[in-house]
C-alpha cells in the first residue's frame, strides 16, 4: 500500500518564504544600485569642477582676473553660469580646457535674440551656479545635488581649499 501523506507539491508557507527572500535580495540590489549611481554622478561632477577650475585658472593667467559674477536677472535663471562660460570661451586656452567637459553636462539654448546660450548642468540636470566675490582667491561652482534644490545639505561645491 502506498503512503499518501508525502505530497510532492510546495506548501504556501514555503512559497511565501522564498518570495520574502527574493524581495529582500531585490531591495538590497536596488539600494546598492542607486547609491552607486549617485556616486558615479558625483564623480562626474567633481571631474567637471576640476576642468572648469582649470579653465578658470587659464582665464586668470590670460586676463589677470576671474570672470565677474553678473547681477542675477530674475527673468533669466541661467545668467551667472552663462556669463562665466561666455567669458571663458573668449580666451583660447580656457576654451580648450573647457571643451573637455562632458558634452552631456553642457546644454545649448537659443534666446529670442538668436544668441546661443550655453549652460553647464550637473548630472541631475540642474544648472550650476557660479559665484565669485572679487578679492577671493578663486570662484565657486555650486550644484544643487540629487534633490535639485539649492541651499540644502546635499549641495556640492567646487570651493577652493584655503
Amino acid at each position: 500500500m502506498t503512503d499518501l501523506r508525502h505530497n510532492r507539491g510546495v506548501t504556501l508557507v514555503e512559497m511565501l518564504v522564498v518570495l520574502g527572500i527574493i524581495l529582500v535580495l531585490s531591495g538590497i540590489v536596488i539600494s546598492v544600485t542607486l547609491r552607486v549611481d549617485n556616486q558615479s554622478k558625483e564623480h562626474t561632477l567633481h571631474n567637471a569642477f576640476a576642468l572648469v577650475g582649470s579653465s578658470l585658472r587659464e582665464y586668470y593667467e590670460f586676463t589677470g582676473r576671474f570672470p565677474p559674477q553678473p547681477q542675477q536677472d530674475p527673468t533669466k535663471a541661467l545668467a551667472h553660469i552663462e556669463a562665466m562660460l561666455q567669458e571663458l570661451r573668449a580666451v583660447p586656452a580656457a576654451r580648450k580646457v573647457l571643451d573637455q567637459v562632458s558634452v552631456s553636462l553642457i546644454k545649448s539654448e537659443s534666446d529670442p535674440m538668436g544668441a546661443d546660450l550655453r549652460s553647464l548642468r550637473d548630472p541631475w540636470g540642474t544648472v550650476l551656479d557660479y559665484i565669485y566675490v572679487p578679492g577671493n582667491t578663486c570662484p565657486e561652482l555650486i550644484s544643487a545635488g540629487p534633490d535639485r534644490r539649492f541651499g540644502t545639505a546635499d549641495d556640492l561645491s567646487s570651493k577652493c581649499k584655503r
